[in-house]
C-alpha cells in the first residue's frame, strides 16, 4: 500500500490500523541535539484523545507514547526517529455484524474496489485514529519550529450554523483555545456549540464544522514554485486528514466575488533596528504569496463533514450489491471538530518544518545566511 509518507526533509511514515496492536511513525530528518522525550508528545496526545469530554467518543484509550529509537540520553541522535502508540480499548466486535455492508461516508467500498480485500474493525487502515502518530510527529515538528519563533494554534472556528467571533485569528492562544471542551476561543459560541453537539448525539444523528489553524512567526520566503507551493502542500496535508471536505486560505472563496481594488493586501515597511521590515496591511493572501510564505500569520480553514458512523439505521448495499440497512455500533464522535484540533496543528507543523529544513538548505548550498530562517523579533 502506497501512500503511508509525506514530506521531503522532514518525512513521517505511519502504519498501523484502528483494531490493530498499534500505531508506529517514523520520522526520518530531524536534526540531532534537539532535547525530546515522551512528555514533549504527550500534551497534544492527551488533546487528541478519545474519551476526553462528554462530546467526544467515549473510547477510552491513554495514548502512551514510547519513543523506540532515534533519542539517546534525552537528546535526538540524527538517526530515524520511531515512537509507537499502542491500541488499549478496541472492540472489534462491534463491527462484525457489519463486515459484508458499506458504511454511507466511509471507505468501505472503495477499500474494496482498490484491493479487494478490507479491515472491517472500524475502518482499519482509513480510521482516524491513524492521526495518533501523526500528532505525536507534529509535537516534534513543533518544538523544532519554536527554536525558530514560529508558533501554531487551532481552534473551532464554526459547528453547523453557529459560526464564533474571531477578529484577529492571529491573536488567539492556546489557553484560550483549551478553555472549553469544544475548542472555541469565542466562550458566547462555544457553550451553544456544546448544546448542539449534545443535541445530535441525543438525536443519533453527527454535525460538522469548520477548524482555523493559524502559524505565527513564519518568516518570508518558504516554499517553492510551481509544483511545491507551501499552499500546495499544506492543502495535501490538510486534506490528508479524514473527514476534510474543504481548505481554503486567507479570504478563501470570498475572492470570488471581490474586485482585485478590494483583495490586494497593500505592502507598507517599518525600520526595525536599522533594517526594513516589510509588510502588508491586511492578510487576505492568508500569509502565502505566490505559493511562498509572506511573513505574515498563515491562516487556514478546513471544512470537517460530519461523522460518518450513525447508531440510527441507514439504506445501504452490502458486498454483494444486496439492499440491506445499517446501523453502525462502536463508540463515535458526534462532532469531529474538537478532537480534529490537535490533528490539523500536526500537519501544518510537519509540513512547515519541512520547508523550513528546505529553505535551509538552500541557503546553505549557496554559502550564504540562511534567508527567510531566522524571525523577525
Amino acid at each position: 500500500m502506497a501512500g503511508n509518507s509525506i514530506g521531503q526533509l522532514f518525512r513521517i511514515t505511519t502504519a498501523g490500523e484502528s483494531h490493530g496492536s498499534g500505531y508506529v511513525v517514523i520520522i526520518d530528518g530531524v536534526p540531532p541535539g534537539l532535547a525530546l522525550g515522551e512528555a514533549d508528545l504527550q500534551p497534544d496526545l492527551d488533546r487528541r484523545r478519545p474519551g476526553q469530554s462528554k462530546v467526544t467518543t467515549q473510547r477510552q484509550e491513554a495514548d502512551v507514547p514510547e519513543i523506540i529509537s532515534g533519542v539517546f540520553e534525552g537528546q535526538t541522535t540524527g538517526a530515524p526517529i520511531a515512537i509507537l502508540i499502542p491500541n488499549r480499548d478496541q472492540r472489534s466486535r462491534d463491527y462484525s455484524e457489519i463486515k459484508d455492508k458499506y458504511r454511507p461516508g466511509h471507505a468501505d467500498y472503495t477499500f474494496d474496489a482498490k484491493y479487494g480485500f478490507r479491515d472491517y474493525r472500524g475502518g482499519g487502515r482509513s480510521s482516524a485514529r491513524e492521526t495518533t502518530v501523526r500528532v505525536a510527529a507534529g509535537a516534534v515538528a513543533k518544538k523544532l519550529l519554536a527554536q525558530h519563533g514560529v508558533g501554531i494554534v487551532g481552534y473551532v472556528r464554526q459547528i453547523g450554523s453557529l459560526v464564533a467571533d474571531v477578529p484577529d485569528p492571529a491573536a488567539v492562544s492556546l489557553a484560550q483555545v483549551e478553555a472549553n471542551i469544544v475548542r472555541c476561543p469565542d466562550p458566547r459560541v462555544a457553550d451553544k456549540m456544546i448544546e448542539l453537539i449534545e443535541q445530535m448525539r441525543s438525536e443519533q444523528d453527527s454535525i460538522g464544522g469548520v477548524a482555523e489553524i493559524v502559524a505565527t512567526g513564519v518568516p518570508a520566503g518558504w516554499g517553492e514554485p510551481v509544483f511545491d507551493k507551501l499552499k500546495a502542500d499544506l492543502g495535501k496535508a490538510m486534506f490528508s486528514l479524514p473527514a476534510v471536505l474543504g481548505v481554503e486560505y486567507g479570504a478563501g472563496f470570498a475572492v470570488a466575488t471581490a474586485r482585485g481594488s478590494e483583495n490586494n493586501d497593500i505592502f507598507k515597511s517599518k525600520i526595525k533596528n536599522q533594517k526594513s521590515k516589510i509588510h502588508t496591511l491586511t492578510n487576505r493572501h492568508g500569509g502565502m504569496l505566490g505559493g511562498i510564505s509572506s511573513g505574515m500569520p498563515i491562516v487556514i480553514r478546513c471544512a470537517v463533514k460530519p461523522t460518518s458512523s450513525l447508531p440510527r439505521e441507514q439504506p445501504t448495499v452490502t458486498s454483494q450489491g444486496e439492499l440491506t440497512t445499517i446501523a453502525t455500533k462502536g463508540r463515535h464522535d458526534p462532532c469531529l471538530l474538537p478532537r480534529f484540533v490537535p490533528m490539523a496543528e500536526a500537519m501544518m507543523a510537519i509540513t512547515l518544518v519541512d520547508h523550513m529544513l528546505r529553505q535551509q538548505a538552500v541557503a546553505a548550498s549557496a554559502h550564504g545566511p540562511a534567508s527567510g530562517c531566522q524571525p523577525d523579533n
